[in-house]
């Protein structure tokens, strides 16, 4: 297990310093932030002759990080080029990412990728197939289609805006939502947000109006924080699916974070609104999906929109059933859910992981 508030100490640092000698390491600290004034190395500033950066936590968005990428660039101008020539990389947990090319093209970065967040959920949930925190399984009566949490909303984050719009316009009404009014991060309302999709959505303003928020889920207010840590255990067991919104939905990449993983370790089927090739990019780390239940052909659109209004005819179909039917559904989804419950808390996903970062090192260690 890594301890993932100390995985640049403890686990990249020490693994630098013998293999890969006169190399500096940047990483932004502490996690979350992505500015310059947040960026820490750990080099003494004249010896060296590499460096890597690791850009691992936060997805590349090139207009918010041009800034902290310069001070990377301009705080390794004073290398050491007696030692040979100077290599660079950038590590991300992006996958076949258009916008990690264009970054490395531009700042003639190597790219190197490991799953810093699947690391990041086994820290995080560990020690919660210890507990009795929801029922097993097959003790579950299922009454509600799905269950969609949204905290922030605004920013890079207005794909939620677009999928609450159409599930509160299709009346779905067997489900447990909930969603700010004012988004807690850009503080801004879910009106002003919506009211850039009107040209597409004329709509949207008025289905927001009607929808009565904020929505909360019992004993909550202010749509509190929950990312590392598990919550929402009754509601989950009672419900058939999670529907994961993932940080990032738009353009060609593949970055998940812990969210996608709170259903797997609640023992729950789900639907991930994220970007196209999701599904088959978790699949790669040996976790099941959910083909067999329902349609995932939405995870192969690669055109957003429809992407998106894919996801939500799904959803709308599985409000639309009985609590029977429901239940019929959790039943078939059941050896897939035990699956991903075991690989997850069994140590095979561990294990995959442990080899994709070893390998990723070792890969650095031979083109520096």
């Amino acid at each position: 297990m890594i301890r993932i508030d100390e995985v640049y100490n403890n686990t990249f640092r020490p693994y630098v310093n013998k293999h890969i000698p006169l190399t500096r390491i940047f990483f932004c600290d502490p996690p979350g932030r992505s500015d310059p004034d947040s960026l820490f190395n750990f080099g003494d500033d004249v010896i060296e002759s590499n460096y890597i950066f690791f850009h691992d936590q936060e997805p590349i968005h090139l207009d918010i990080h041009k800034p902290l990428f310069d001070d990377v660039a301009r705080r390794n101008n004073d290398l050491n080029h007696s030692q040979g020539p100077t290599h660079s990389a950038i590590i991300t947990s992006e996958w076949n990412s258009e916008f990690v090319d264009q970054v490395c093209s531009q700042y003639s970065w190597s790219h190197y990728y490991y799953f810093y967040h699947g690391w990041a959920a086994l820290d995080w949930y560990r020690g919660y197939h210890r507990t009795w925190l929801m029922p097993d399984p097959e003790q579950r009566d299922i009454k509600k289609s799905f269950i969609s949490p949204n905290r922030i909303i605004g920013g890079k984050r207005d794909h939620r805006v677009l999928l609450l719009y159409h599930l509160f316009k299709s009346n779905v009404s067997n489900a447990w939502i909930s969603c700010p009014q004012t988004c807690p991060f850009e503080n801004i309302s879910i009106d002003q947000i919506g009211a850039k999709f009107k040209k597409q959505y004329p709509d949207i303003e008025q289905v927001f109006q009607s929808a009565q928020l904020p929505l909360n889920f019992a004993n909550e207010t202010d749509h509190p924080m929950h990312s590392c840590w598990l919550s929402l255990f009754d509601e989950c067991a009672e419900t058939l699916a999670y529907v994961v919104t993932e940080t990032v939905f738009a353009g060609r990449r593949n970055h998940l974070t812990e969210k996608t993983f709170k259903p797997i370790c609640q023992q729950m089927p789900f639907v991930l609104a994220s970007t196209a090739g999701s599904l088959r990019y978790l699949r790669q780390y040996g976790f099941k999906t959910f083909g067999d239940v329902w349609d995932e052909s939405y995870d192969d659109e690669t055109d957003d929109t429809i992407r998106l209004e894919k996801i939500a005819k799904l959803l709308h179909e599985l409000d639309s059933l009985s609590a029977s039917e429901l239940q019929s559904l959790y039943q078939q989804a059941m050896p897939a859910i035990k699956h991903n419950y075991e690989h997850f808390y069994g140590g095979a996903f561990e294990s995959v992981l442990w080899n994709e970062l070893t390998g990723m090192l070792e890969q650095i260690k031979n083109d520096f």
